[in-house]
């Protein structure tokens, strides 16, 4: 097992929904400790899928992410292991939108409650994974502030750069308010299928404008990638030898040798 002095924490977030941030967070963690990094991934969107995928029933849960916020338990109480995933789980379900409402009211450190409760286990992973919400909220703020930096899922279409226009404005607000340090770790293409004009457009157009931060790898549209949630499996699991699941390991090379992990 390769050991690492340092946690690299990454927020894998976009706002808009239906761009497969949660895919890219399971399979991505999945191809990561395939590739012996040590891998924590954080399930921080109340809709639960990332917990699900990993085979974990979000309904049947002791502890969840929501106890972090809440500072009712500690990280490795409510950590577990995801054997057939290969990697280890903060679960999270429904119970979050509670926290988003009690972090809003609080006066102070609200923003900073996931980093504190993650230190207890800083150091023990290569890679802390974090799948944010579909929206810029509490929780996503509590995610950018722990972040050293973030991954966005985007699909290449009409409304994609406007959107990515709000993450960042939120990335640079976040930078001058608690997390100077965060990082743009890389624009992710999701559902890519270069046939389509609208695709090939919007991704000259990233490219033009982003540079170095377009990651090279891009993840196609792929049947067993949308079959491997309900079996509770990431696709690399699921059907390791399918395109979807071939690409999420480049694009773990791609990111091991991008932030030297």
């Amino acid at each position: 097992m390769r050991e690492s002095p340092v946690t690299k924490i990454i927020a894998v977030t976009n706002q808009k929904g239906g761009v497969g941030k949660t895919t890219t967070a399971v399979n991505l963690a999945a191809s990561l400790a395939a590739l012996d990094r040590r891998v924590l991934l954080v399930d921080l969107d109340p809709q639960g899928h990332a917990t699900m995928g990993s085979g974990i029933d979000k309904y049947e849960l002791d502890g969840s992410v929501l106890d972090l916020l809440l500072g009712e338990k500690t990280a490795p109480a409510v950590i577990l292991d995801c054997p057939a995933a290969g990697y280890a789980l903060v679960p999270g379900n429904g119970d979050l939108t509670a926290a988003e409402v009690e972090l809003l009211d609080r006066q102070e450190g609200r923003e900073r409650c996931l980093v504190d409760a993650l230190e207890a286990v800083a150091g023990e992973y290569d890679v802390v994974l974090i799948d944010c919400p579909p929206s810029l909220n509490m929780l996503t703020v509590n995610a950018l502030t722990a972040a050293d930096g973030v991954l966005i899922p985007l699909q290449c279409e009409f409304y994609a750069l406007e959107g990515l226009s709000a993450l960042l404005d939120t990335v640079e607000q976040i930078k001058d308010s608690v997390n100077s340090s965060l990082a743009i770790y890389g624009i992710l293409r999701t559902m890519f299928d270069s046939r389509n004009s609208l695709t090939r457009d919007v991704s000259k157009q990233l490219r033009d404008y982003f540079g170095e931060a377009l990651l090279k790898t891009t993840i196609p549209r792929n049947v067993r990638v949308a079959e491997a949630p309900s079996h509770g499996l990431p696709v690399t699991k699921y059907a390791r030898f399918s395109r979807g699941s071939q690409a999420h390991r480049v694009l773990a090379k791609e990111l091991i040798r991008r932030l030297s992990l």
